[in-house]
């Protein structure tokens, strides 16, 4: 399969090399604002990761929206294309390409997978054209002066939730993590390890599972079994209720340290067993920043539902770019790109709060919450970055 891919790309790269001017119209000169400033997302609407792809593509189309109708680029509006990859590399990349080859387009928001954007980004430094992504924390995204995250990974918001930890009193902890996961892979076996001596706990045990794994009964019970001051589950989606279901069935009531993968209702199957996970978060939608609450409001009003942090991200990303056209005075490719480098510099208030970078990698102060068997509450406040 990865070799197929990657003749794919290859392929498509080729093509790329022929079809540099594209059908779409002629590129935007530097210094430019015109009527119209083209940008595409590629993300996924259906198939397996929909889950995520499509309230992320809800964030990008609401910042739009706002947008346009504040005027916010004077005489010029943000034309949205809006592709669906459907959970699929190969789409994901053929979408990507048509994309860099139209160089009336001005930048790409990606979505949330980190093997579409590993395949795409390469195509996008080769293009200069400015891409966003989200999720998608693998390395191998960030490669260059065209590439960004509008994410910030995990692994930099596991100290709050170790600090909690130390709150709690917490001297024994159990860990079972899914090892396919690269983030949670190193969230177990390098953050919480090296966290024990700051934050006086010890591991008692790591039992790692695979993005497969449906039953953790057998590893539930032996946790029980060692009974520890708290757990930690480092797992994948609806993974999170079936362990959760089967620690307390297990016999062990206490704390239970998780990641951002448990939210997004994946906790709701498990009810009051879920109660007692708690996990840091870079959006919930109760966290007290005004620009979140903004937020929060506006997802209401044109959707009817709550935002979950997908959806964050997605606004977040599309207003990056609205504020790196305004930072340049211009919607070229090198314009946006050079805007960008500006507001990596200054940061902004956003979805997610108080918005700072790290290269070109997103950064947020995280908010701990807890999941309380019907819905996720604040636990701390953040702080402003």
């Amino acid at each position: 399969m990865k070799r197929r891919l990657s003749v794919a790309v290859l392929a498509i790269a080729g093509l790329f090399g022929t079809t540099a001017c594209g059908s779409g119209g002629g590129p935007v000169a530097n210094g430019e604002m015109p009527t119209e400033i083209k940008i595409v997302s590629v993300t996924d609407k259906t198939g397996l990761t929909a889950f995520g792809g499509q309230p992320q593509f809800r964030g990008i189309e609401l910042a739009v929206d706002q947008i346009n109708e504040q005027n916010y680029l004077g005489g010029s509006r943000f034309a949205l294309r809006s592709r669906d990859a459907a959970s699929d590399t190969q789409t994901a990349v053929s979408q990507a390409v048509e994309a860099t080859a139209d160089r009336s387009v001005s930048a790409m928001i990606g979505g949330i997978s980190s093997a579409q954007a590993i395949a795409i980004s390469p195509l996008a430094e080769r293009s200069g054209l400015p891409t966003i992504y989200t999720q998608s924390a693998s390395n191998g995204v960030l490669i260059g002066d065209y590439t960004f995250r509008a994410t910030p990974p995990q692994t930099t918001h596991v100290a709050t939730s170790m600090a909690h930890l130390q709150q709690l009193g917490v001297k024994r902890l159990s860990v079972l993590y899914n090892a396919g996961n690269p983030a949670l892979a190193q969230m177990a076996e390098k953050n919480l390890v090296e966290g024990q001596a700051k934050y006086g706990f010890e591991i008692v045990s790591a039992t790692s599972v695979q993005n497969s794994t449906q039953d953790f009964a057998t590893s539930a019970s032996k946790i029980a079994a060692e009974q520890p001051d708290a757990v930690a589950f480092l797992l994948v989606g609806a993974q999170n209720a079936t362990a959760m279901r089967q620690l307390r069935q297990a016999g062990y009531a206490g704390p239970v340290l998780g990641q951002t993968g448990a939210g997004t209702n994946n906790l709701v199957p498990a009810g009051a067993d879920g109660a007692g996970m708690f996990w840091t978060t870079n959006f919930t939608v109760d966290q007290p920043f005004p620009s979140s609450q903004a937020f929060v409001a506006a997802y209401r009003a044109k959707y009817g539902e709550d935002p979950v942090n997908y959806a964050a991200e997605g606004y977040d990303a599309a207003w990056m770019l609205a504020h790196a056209v305004k930072a340049a005075g211009g919607a070229s490719r090198e314009d946006i790109q050079r805007g960008l480098e500006i507001v990596l510099e200054n940061g902004f208030e956003g979805a997610q709060g108080s918005i700072g970078f790290e290269g070109h990698d997103m950064r947020t102060p995280g908010v701990l919450i807890e999941w309380n068997g019907t819905r996720e509450i604040v636990l701390m406040e953040p702080a402003k970055i």
